[in-house]
């Protein structure tokens, strides 16, 4: 699982340098809120799929003991070197207690649990790609492979294979689930409740597995429709923070500023205007304090160059994490 997430961060990777330029509009609550860098939204996920690989690994230090020699509850009787065959075995500890050893089902429900943290990650990409791909939005175009047309509708190009990974995160945290509620009232000791371990475990391999290397193979062939992307912020509202935060550094109380471009933006909305072509008479009516430097304030690359500190989406620190990365990061 672990080699298959690097498959896909590679992947991501790859689509984030050939798009290092492009401005897309960022979200809250499905709402435009500001510029990033397409990059550094792709670069999000890839962090997210570092944590995810943190957890396996980490999961595997409690999985990687050796339970041998706990017999049914109480040890064995016979004279056995129990961390020498941990060690000709290829664990890296033996458990302390023979009864807990018996007892512990800890190592599959917590792998159940990263798992679910992975699917979901995926699933919350897959729901972007959706709404992304949809004829409203437009702006990417997934690969015709990785999509299916419908048996009545000649227009559809349906985006299966992210519908399905979406899916697929309700059967994952229904294993977790089931798993926890079959362990929760057995006394100490084997149960035979504790058989129902083996579906959910090996189901959930197998569909983590499954889901990360067909999304890693579907995100190569991702197509961006820039013009699409560019046109969706062409009003400029979506710089109405930055315009904020420009009064701010004049010298308004952002409580002040917050409340002056709320007016600016109802004004454009009103004479449906786009913000960047407000003029600077314009800008004054609002504020005395907007000078002839809003004119060039007030753009999409500038915006975005301004987050320029670490972990922002300014592509001078874009390009460092990519190097990093690179770099064994």
């Amino acid at each position: 699982i672990i080699s298959l997430i690097d498959r896909f961060q590679k992947s991501l990777l790859s689509i984030a340098k050939k798009n290092i330029d492009v401005i897309m509009p960022g979200y809250t609550h499905l709402q435009q809120a500001q510029p990033i860098l397409f990059s550094h939204y792709l670069l999000a996920y890839y962090e997210m799929l570092k944590r995810d690989k943190q957890r396996l690994l980490d999961c595997y230090k409690r999985a990687n003991v050796m339970p041998l020699g706990s017999g049914a509850l109480a040890g064995t009787t016979f004279p056995i070197d129990r961390e020498s065959t941990a060690k000709l075995l290829g664990f890296d500890d033996v458990t302390k207690n023979s009864l807990d050893a018996v007892s512990d089902r800890d190592f599959i429900i917590e792998f159940l649990s990263a798992a679910s943290i992975i699917i979901m990650h995926l699933s919350r990409m897959s729901e972007e790609l959706i709404i992304w791909s949809s004829s409203e939005f437009g702006f990417i175009e997934l690969p015709d492979a990785f999509c299916t047309g419908s048996s009545m509708m000649p227009q559809k190009k349906n985006p299966d294979v992210p519908e399905l990974v979406r899916g697929k995160t309700g059967r994952i945290y229904g294993h977790l689930i089931s798993l926890l509620v079959a362990m929760k009232g057995l006394p100490l000791a084997y149960n035979k409740d504790m058989q129902e371990d083996k579906e959910p475990l090996f189901d959930t391999v197998d569909t983590i597995k499954a889901s990360l290397e067909i999304f890693s193979e579907m995100i190569k062939g991702l197509k961006l429709d820039t013009k699409r992307i560019e046109s969706s912020m062409a009003d400029g509202l979506i710089l109405a923070t930055d315009v904020a935060d420009y009064l701010v550094q004049k010298g308004v109380p952002f409580r002040s500023s917050h409340e002056i471009v709320g007016k600016i933006v109802s004004y454009c909305f009103k004479e449906k205007k786009a913000l960047t072509s407000i003029t600077l008479s314009e800008w004054k009516r609002f504020s005395p304090d907007f000078k002839e430097d809003i004119l060039n304030f007030a753009s999409l690359e500038k915006a975005v160059e301004r987050r320029n500190h670490i972990g922002g989406t300014a592509k001078k620190q874009v390009l460092k994490r990519i190097r990093e990365i690179e770099a064994g990061d």
